[in-house]
C-alpha cells in the first residue's frame, strides 16, 4: 500500500483529502503542523508528502528543507500561494509539484499517481548512460543525440541543459536552478537565455517543437523531462 502523510491545518481538506485517498486504497496519515510533519515522516516513511506551505508553527518551505536532510520522497506542495517567488523558493528546497489551491481532486490524484510512478521507475544508474524516448536517444557517455536514425549536433551549452533534464526524469527543474548550473550564480536571472536554448533543443529534437511531449516548461518555474 502506498502510504501518503498529508500536511494541512485545515481540517475540512485534511477530512476531505483522507476520504478520497482511503477510497483509491492509499494508505493515509495527517500532520496539522510542521513538527509533526517532521515526526511522523520519520516514523512512518511515507512514499508520498502532501504539504501545505501556511503552516501554524513553521514555514512549509522550512518543512521541505528538513526533509530534503534525510531523504528523497517526493513532497507535492498545495498552496494557497500564487506568486511564482513562492512557487521557486518551494521547488529550489527540493519539493516536486507545486499545485495552487483551490485545485480539482482529479487532478491532484493525478499528479499524485506521477510521483508514485516516478518513485517506482529505475532512475538512472551510473552504469546507465542511454535515454530513449519515442522521437530521440540520448547516449550521455559518448555525448551523443540521436533522432530518427541521425545524429544530432549540439552545442556544449545545448548538451549541458539537456543533460540536466534528462537524468532527472518527470523532475521539475527551476529556472534559478538550470540558469546556476549551466551559466553560473551571476547569470540566475537570465531567463531569456533558457527561452533561448529551450527552443533550440526542442526544433533539434522534438517531433512537433511547438507542442513539446518530452522538453515541457511549467510557466513561471522551470522545465521537465518526459520520457
Amino acid at each position: 500500500m502506498t502510504r501518503v502523510l498529508v500536511v494541512e491545518d485545515d481540517p475540512q481538506l485534511v477530512r476531505a483529502l483522507i476520504i478520497n485517498l482511503q477510497a483509491r486504497r492509499y494508505g493515509v496519515d495527517a500532520a496539522p503542523d510542521g513538527a509533526t510533519a517532521l515526526r511522523l515522516a520519520a516514523a512512518r516513511q511515507p512514499d508520498v508528502v502532501m504539504l501545505d506551505l501556511g503552516l501554524p508553527d513553521m514555514d512549509g518551505v522550512e518543512v521541505i528543507k528538513g526533509l530534503r536532510g534525510w531523504t528523497r520522497v517526493p513532497i507535492l506542495v498545495l498552496s494557497a500561494r500564487q506568486a511564482s517567488d513562492e512557487k521557486v523558493a518551494a521547488l529550489d528546497a527540493g519539493a516536486d509539484d507545486y499545485v495552487t489551491k483551490p485545485f480539482s481532486m482529479d487532478e491532484l490524484l493525478a499528479r499524485l499517481r506521477a510521483a508514485v510512478r516516478r518513485t517506482e521507475e529505475t532512475p538512472l544508474a551510473s552504469g546507465a548512460k542511454l535515454v530513449e524516448t519515442a522521437d530521440f536517444t540520448i547516449d550521455l557517455l559518448a555525448k551523443k543525440a540521436v533522432r530518427q536514425g541521425r545524429d544530432i549536433r549540439l552545442t556544449p551549452t545545448e548538451w549541458h541543459l539537456l543533460e540536466i533534464l534528462v537524468t532527472n526524469p518527470g523532475r521539475l527543474i527551476t529556472q534559478k536552478q538550470l540558469l546556476q548550473d549551466v551559466w553560473g550564480a551571476s547569470q540566475s536571472n537570465k531567463t531569456n537565455y533558457l527561452r533561448v536554448y529551450m527552443a533550440q533543443l526542442r526544433r533539434k529534437l522534438e517531433s512537433d517543437p511547438s507542442h513539446p511531449r518530452h522538453l515541457i516548461t511549467e510557466p513561471g518555474m522551470g522545465y521537465r523531462f518526459e520520457a
